[in-house]
């Protein structure tokens, strides 16, 4: 009877160690595999997802904590999300200029605002382009701005009021040319 006992005991001790070296091998794989999409997702690189996926399945897990110390911080969907999110806050920053008088959206090539009436821009009082307001030169025609009726430019931000369009200079400004449409048969 005490050999019975024994091989029960070894029986026993056999099957707990090979349910052990199961997980163990489960547990090994699974390593070899989240390193590898781990990988996967933070570069295109297939050299590279290989060779770590290698690194851990040689290792264990030394070759996991040494990928893990070495790995790139962000994955790709990070990078591309982050990259696009620069890309809107510059182009917000950069292509929607605000009125200084009401801080509403304007476009670029407005002379005033719509809501508050801010003189935005002016035209040259040779060539009639548009120019900031601090400008005291065109960069167009090269020409000395001077407010129209002799005042400086700088005296009044406030475009025309509602009721009292603002007096133009008739010598300063030039009508454009009138436009021609030809039919070709």
């Amino acid at each position: 009877m005490p050999d019975m006992n024994l091989d029960n005991v070894g029986n026993i001790f056999l099957g707990v160690t090979v349910y052990a070296g199961m997980v163990l091998a489960a547990f090994w794989l699974a390593m070899v595999i989240w390193t590898f999409r781990d990988m996967r997702a933070r570069s295109r690189d297939f050299i590279a997802q290989l060779l770590v996926a290698l690194l851990v399945a040689v290792l264990n897990v030394p070759g996991l904590v040494i990928y893990l110390m070495l790995r790139p911080r962000e994955t790709l969907s990070e990078a591309y999300e982050r990259s696009l999110e620069e890309e809107a806050l510059l182009q917000e920053i950069e292509e929607k200029p605000t009125c200084p008088g009401c801080k509403q959206r304007v476009q670029e090539s407005w002379q005033a605002c719509p809501a508050c009436h801010t003189r935005l821009k002016q035209p040259c009082v040779r060539c009639g382009q548009m120019l900031e307001l601090s400008w005291n030169l065109c960069p167009y025609c090269a020409t000395a701005q001077t407010g129209y009726g002799g005042e400086s430019r700088h005296s009044h931000t406030r475009a025309y009021p509602a009721s009292i369009p603002e007096a133009w200079d008739a010598r300063s400004y030039s009508q454009p040319a009138a436009i021609e449409f030809v039919e070709e048969d």
